[in-house]
């Protein structure tokens, strides 16, 4: 990559960045790219990439060093397998990306294409979607750069196996099929989006520059606001295409795999998505010592180890649930979204994680996999974007929505000194209505908004 980081903030058009003043905020939906990075209330936020969303050891230990050096220390993963780096100043962005290319950590231009953390050595694999995301870079660059795209805009390259990504929505995906095969569709998951072409790699390529020029010509801002007229006369053929999606159960993120080969991957899970430089380091330290060189991101906030001897992995797991990271699948952190929180970030009004902490402890049984509680530290709601159960921090105590968005109007106000009691409050009410083999979601949503105001309004 040479100075490719480097040169990404140069055309932000300034000479200097060390001269200019705090970036302007910028309009939610807006990607924070190292050109553009995003102003939040603990400083400036990066978001970024890597090639493949693959690091060795040595390359994110380097990240972590420097995300603690010219940041807060606190490095996160996304729900979608991108890593931020937060708590930066405009001073400091020009040296993170300094350090990133020193690092040898290439991080392409445009929008990110995830890909399946996996590719290139699960042998379930249909075929690599690394290579069709080079060839797709390379032919389409120029149309990936377009500035009339949305900031946001998603697309995904998913070769099949073991980790697949057929739960994740995306703008555009393009999905490996039997015989060299690849399925272009649109706006939704593997189970919801249009197909609107099949064939192999380089009509697949050809099918994507079609939706991005429709989406750019048209100033359509994402694939859901293509006109369906327009697009089927793009993809005439597109009615006709037989699809039946997947529903085979694919490998969990946390926890020990032994892949199809014999050779391991370890997954690991930090919690709430969050990592402070110094666990990192220590993990990393650990997992090379045990013979790891190398992580692979993935979606659900997480990350492979690669290659890992099976005999080490107790040992790694131990140090890993010390120093905040989930082992094993199924544990109920893995249901909090949580944002960096005060302390860390100046926006928010109370501890999100010495919350979410109280609450896994004070009420276990909401968290059942049927609902995703969202510990918003304001109205902003970084860290959760789709509706939830969802706890907002105000200046006055909590906003509880019951399904919604962090700025959304709250179904019921909670005085700081009264949240843990309502939290109990609401967890006793779930358990004392939910009837037989009723999940979490579906008895909050029976209760609705009065038997939930009603439940904490008591004692």
């Amino acid at each position: 990559m040479g100075t490719k980081a480097a040169k990404a903030i140069d055309r932000t058009g300034e000479a200097d960045l060390d001269d200019r003043p705090l970036a302007k905020p910028r309009p939610r939906g807006a990607c924070p790219a190292l050109a553009a990075p995003m102003p939040t209330g603990d400083g400036l936020l990066v978001r970024l990439r890597p090639a493949g969303g693959a690091l060795i050891l040595s390359q994110f230990s380097a990240l972590a060093r420097s995300a603690a050096e010219h940041g807060n220390g606190i490095v996160e993963i996304t729900a979608r397998g991108n890593l931020q780096i937060r708590g930066l100043r405009v001073e400091t962005v020009r040296r993170l990306a300094a350090d990133i290319d020193a690092a040898g950590i290439a991080v392409p231009d445009g929008p990110a294409i995830e890909i399946s953390p996996l590719h290139g050595i699960d042998p379930e694999e249909i075929s690599d979607p690394a290579v069709l995301e080079q060839a797709l870079r390379s032919t389409l660059g120029e149309r990936l750069a377009s500035p009339r795209l949305a900031p946001k805009l998603s697309l995904i390259i998913d070769g099949g196996g073991a980790f697949g990504l057929s739960a994740l929505p995306a703008d555009i995906r393009i999905v490996a099929r039997p015989g060299a095969q690849w399925l272009v569709a649109i706006n939704g998951d593997g189970e919801t989006a249009t197909p609107v072409a099949k064939g192999a790699a380089e009509a697949a390529i050809s099918a994507v520059g079609e939706i991005l020029e429709l989406l750019a010509v048209r100033q359509s801002r994402r694939a859901r606001d293509i006109d369906p007229a327009l697009l089927r006369a793009r993809f005439p053929a597109m009615d006709a295409i037989r699809f039946r999606p997947s529903h085979r159960a694919k490998m969990p993120l946390s926890g020990l795999h032994r892949l199809k080969n014999g050779k391991h991957v370890l997954g690991v899970r930090p919690e709430f998505g969050q990592m402070r430089a110094s666990d990192l380091t220590t993990l990393f330290d650990e997992a090379k010592a045990h013979g790891a060189t190398a992580i692979r991101l993935a979606p659900g906030r997480g990350f492979f180890f690669t290659d890992f001897p099976a005999g080490a992995a107790p040992a790694m797991q131990i140090t890993a649930s010390k120093h905040g990271f989930s082992v094993q699948s199924g544990e109920k952190c893995e249901y909090i979204a949580a944002c960096a929180g005060a302390g860390a970030c100046g926006s928010a009004f109370f501890e999100t994680g010495t919350l979410a902490r109280r609450i896994l402890a004070a009420a276990p049984d909401l968290f059942d996999g049927s609902l995703m509680l969202h510990l918003s530290g304001c109205a902003k709601g970084c860290a959760h974007p789709r509706p939830a159960l969802t706890l907002t921090g105000t200046s006055e105590g909590y906003d509880l929505i019951l399904n919604g968005l962090a700025m959304d109007r709250p179904d019921e106000r909670i005085a700081g000194g009264r949240i843990d009691f309502a939290i109990e409050r609401l967890a006793r009410s779930i358990e004392d209505n939910r009837g037989a083999g009723e999940s979490t979601a579906a008895c909050l949503k029976r209760l609705g908004a009065t038997g939930v105001a009603k439940a904490l309004r008591q004692g």
